[in-house]
Formats: C-alpha cells, sequence, structure tokens
C-alpha cells in the first residue's frame, strides 16, 4: 500500500503550460482523495483543470500513475482555437481523457505538401501535445486512384516512379515538421506519453493494399457498402450533378479511405482519424465500415475548417503556384514573407489556428492592434516567425530573418557573397561579365539588368531617393560601378523601392 508522503504537489493545467505548486502537509491529510476539486481564479479555469496530490508509491504502476501528467481535453483547444468543424460523436470529448492513437493521411499526389496540408500536421501536433500518439498515413495507393473531395476534374494519373519520388519526399518533410523540435518541445512536458518518435508513426496504405485483389475487396468490403449512401456523400454529389461527372475509380476512393480507418483500428489501435472537412464523407464511410465488419465501437472522426482567407478564397496560393512546405521549392525566406504580408484582417484567426501560442497572448496583441502607436506588420512578423519555426526548425526561421534584414533597403547590415546567394532563388537575377558592370553608370545598370525599363524611370526614382545599391540609397545620378561595390567581386544587389530587385551576377 502507497504511504502518503509529507510534501504534496498541485498542479494544474493553463493552456499548454503546466504549473507546479510544492506545499506541506499534516499528517491528517492522509484522508484527502488523490483528486481534489478546487475553485481557481477566472483566468486560471478551464473545464478540464483538475488538481492532483502526488503520493510516493512502493510499487511501479503506482510510480508511473504518480508521474502522469494532467491533460488538457485536446478537443476543447481545437474547438477554442478555431480548429474544429465537426465530431461523428460528442463522445470523443470524454474519450480524450485517456491516450488515444489518431490519424491523418497524407496523399503523394506533389513532391511536396503545401500549406493546405499544414492544418493536418498542426491538429496532429496538438494531440500529441495533450499526450496522445499521431500517424501519419502516406496513401502510397489511394493516390493512385485521386480523391475527388473538393475537386471539379479527375485527377492526373501519376506514374509508380513519381509516386514513389513523392512518398518519400513527404515522408521526410512530415518527418522534419513533426519530428526532431517538436519531440524536443514535447520531452520538456514530462508527460507520461513516450514522446520520441515512436510517438510519431509514419505508415503507407500501399503496403496493405498491393495484396488486395478485386475479389477480396468485394468481398471483404464491398458487400458492406451500401450505394445510396455512398452517393449522398457531398463530394459524391457534387460531382454527379456536374457535367464532367465521377468515374468509378473516382466512387470507390471513399471505401479504400475507409478501409484505410478500419485497418489502422484493427491492427494499430487507431481510433481517430482526422481531415479537413471536405474529408466528411471519407471518414465517415471509415467509422460505418468499422461498425458494420468489426462491429465495434470507439471509432471517431473529427474534422477541421479549410485554410480560407477572409473573403473565402483558398489561403495557400500565391502568385506562383502553392505554398509548399518543402524548403527545395520554397525557400524559408519566401515562405516567412508570405506570412508577414497577410492582412490585418486574417491576421489573428491565423495566430489561433496556425499557432500554439497561448489564446490568453493571441488576445493581448490582438488589443495591441487597436492601441496608438502600434507599428503595422508586427503581429504579421510574430505569426511568421511562429509559422516558419514549426515548418522550418531554428536554422530555418534564422536563415529567413537574415535574408529578410539583408534585403531590406537601408539595412545596416553588411552584405557578403554568401548571404545574397542565400537569397538569389527569391529575387530576379541576370549575368554580366566584368568589363560590362565596372565604371558602368548605375542608371544604365539598372535598365539592363531589368530592373527598369528605362533611363528615364530610373532616373525619376533616384531622384526621389529610391535606389538603393547593395542595400545603400544613392542620391547621385552620375554614380558608377566602382570595384569596391561589387560584392566579394562576385554579385551586385539592386533596388528600387522596397520590393523590387535584381541579383547582378558577375560572369
Amino acid at each position: 500500500m502507497a504511504t502518503i508522503s509529507a510534501s504534496r504537489t498541485l498542479l494544474f493545467s493553463h493552456s499548454t503550460k503546466f504549473i507546479h505548486f510544492p506545499f506541506k502537509s499534516s499528517s491528517s491529510s492522509s484522508s484527502l482523495s488523490s483528486n481534489l476539486s478546487i475553485s481557481l481564479p477566472f483566468q486560471f479555469s478551464r473545464t478540464t483543470c483538475s488538481v492532483q496530490i502526488s503520493h510516493s508509491a512502493s510499487d511501479p504502476q503506482q510510480q508511473q500513475q504518480q508521474h502522469r501528467v494532467l491533460r488538457r481535453n485536446v478537443v476543447e483547444i481545437l474547438e477554442e482555437r478555431g480548429l474544429l468543424e465537426s465530431l461523428t460523436s460528442d463522445t470523443l470529448r470524454s474519450a480524450c481523457g485517456g491516450p488515444l492513437k489518431v490519424y491523418c493521411g497524407f496523399d503523394p499526389t506533389a513532391e511536396s505538401l503545401h500549406l493546405g496540408n499544414l492544418l493536418g500536421m498542426i491538429v496532429l501536433s496538438w494531440f500529441r501535445r495533450c499526450g496522445h500518439e499521431a500517424v501519419a498515413l502516406i496513401g502510397g495507393a489511394t493516390a493512385r486512384v485521386g480523391d475527388p473531395s473538393g475537386k471539379s476534374l479527375e485527377r492526373p494519373e501519376l506514374d509508380v516512379d513519381t509516386l514513389e519520388k513523392n512518398t518519400v519526399s513527404i515522408s521526410n518533410t512530415i518527418r522534419r515538421i513533426l519530428g526532431g523540435a517538436q519531440n524536443k518541445y514535447l520531452d520538456n512536458l514530462n508527460a507520461s506519453a513516450n514522446f520520441n518518435d515512436s510517438s510519431l508513426v509514419i505508415l503507407n496504405n500501399y503496403d496493405w493494399w498491393k495484396e488486395f485483389s478485386m475479389l477480396e475487396f468485394l468481398k471483404q468490403v464491398g458487400r458492406y457498402a451500401r450505394v445510396g449512401s455512398m452517393m449522398a456523400k457531398e463530394s459524391v454529389r457534387k460531382r454527379l450533378e456536374s457535367e464532367q461527372g465521377m468515374s468509378y475509380t473516382e466512387f470507390t476512393y471513399q471505401l479504400l479511405q475507409g478501409y484505410d480507418f478500419l485497418h489502422l483500428f484493427k491492427n494499430e489501435g487507431v481510433s481517430v482519424q482526422i481531415g479537413g472537412s471536405d474529408q466528411w464523407g471519407n471518414i465517415t464511410a471509415g467509422t460505418e465500415l468499422i461498425r458494420k465488419i468489426l462491429q465495434a465501437e470507439g471509432a471517431y472522426g473529427l474534422t477541421f475548417p479549410l485554410l480560407l482567407k477572409s473573403d473565402g478564397t483558398k489561403f495557400g496560393k500565391s502568385e506562383d503556384g502553392a505554398i509548399w512546405l518543402s524548403p527545395s521549392l520554397l525557400s524559408p525566406y519566401k515562405f516567412y514573407q508570405y506570412f508577414f504580408s497577410v492582412p490585418d484582417v486574417d491576421v489573428i484567426r491565423f495566430l489561433k489556428i496556425l499557432t500554439f501560442l497561448d489564446i490568453e497572448e493571441i488576445n493581448m496583441l490582438e488589443r495591441e492592434m487597436t492601441k496608438p502607436g502600434y507599428m503595422p506588420n508586427t503581429i504579421q512578423r510574430r505569426l511568421a516567425e511562429e509559422v516558419t519555426r514549426f515548418v522550418h526548425g531554428e536554422d530555418g526561421l534564422s536563415e529567413a530573418l537574415k535574408a529578410t534584414e539583408a534585403l531590406r533597403p537601408g539595412s545596416e547590415t553588411k552584405l557578403d557573397w554568401k548571404t545574397i546567394e542565400g537569397i538569389a532563388e527569391d529575387v530576379p537575377s541576370c549575368s554580366l561579365a566584368y568589363n560590362e558592370v565596372l565604371n558602368t553608370s548605375l542608371v544604365d545598370l539598372a535598365v539592363s539588368s531589368g530592373l527598369f525599363d528605362s533611363k528615364s524611370a530610373a532616373r525619376r526614382l533616384l531622384k526621389q531617393g529610391g535606389v538603393y545599391l547593395n542595400n545603400n540609397r544613392v542620391s547621385s545620378e552620375n554614380k558608377k560601378i566602382e570595384a569596391e561595390d561589387i560584392v566579394d567581386g562576385k554579385v551586385l544587389l539592386l533596388s528600387a523601392g522596397k520590393k523590387n530587385k535584381v541579383l547582378v551576377r558577375i560572369a
């Protein structure tokens, strides 16, 4: 029997922080329950807040219970932050009191995940932060079929080599974002869950579908699917009503994803599937198959809203295409700049859904925006820093900040060749011979490099103080390029205003 120690520990969970209050007790306190309800000030009140009295235990099982971290309910966190769209059952709220396994699927239809996929990883990370285990499922099989959800046309078929290449790339991206620095954060929680790489599992559904014959699929899955229910799914109904219609291949997609959930439920102990709101039909197909085939309860689905701007357009597209999460397709600098340019009307909502800042801190930042003297883009800078750190890590954020400072006209940061080359992919560039640059007037170089369309335009902005050479403002239109202007003898950076830049390489 466990003996009660002289000291007690009071813990309560506040957002993502755990606060510890040691205090002394008399021997008469031995009658205290190991869970004690108390009243807390309003600012610390949470419906999931509880208090734990620590005991010294004489057996390993009680010692393990003693070190259990009190969890906030992840469903309530998601709801509070605007990350909850629908639940297949409200019972999931109470089920989150114990450790769960939750999965999110990612079809490798491109070389990299993009901003639209980021919410799935954000929600997976919230589950992990609340003591649950995460499974990222790569759709090596389902990508060969193509998810019709949210699509007006059938996806183009990808060859096997491309799918395998995409699968490896996406797996690495997920491991980079949800592993590494994220695991270090989770370890700091001292949670009872094994917060290392074992709390993040990456699987490929092709591993179980590659041996599945058509006859087995019809026998094991098809016989339990009701065509009427399948046709009633919104993703199917919209396509059937369209001029393009829907192929049988796409029609079966929901059964493939549904069986994935069944397989993970049966073989991996996964009880929760998450996805964007457009995945509702596919997710409920899974819970229905689990109930019909396995005759089991306890499988849940949770959807989150799609990432949209305040005007209802998709968030994640730029003039150049998707906002990729892979640094090989989009540099941390450009990724950072995308969020730095978010409109004021969107920035607070994005702080809630795309970062892990406390709601109280976000509310404080929102109040700061309305105060006199508020510096524009201050909140955007915080958003850009938090999201870039989550996706690209501390090194990626440091690279983005350094490049941002280096590209700022008037910056006192001394430019070197390495810094300029680090941003070369993010600005237009040209190559000119050394003798074409040396002793050439800045006005002529600004035109030949493509920064201006005409000499008159260059002179006009130069007189207004808007032309920069290597971030230094040039005031004289007679300025000629000297040897010391060529950074490390290799490059020049010309700027027209704050945004228009050209990198001149010396060939």
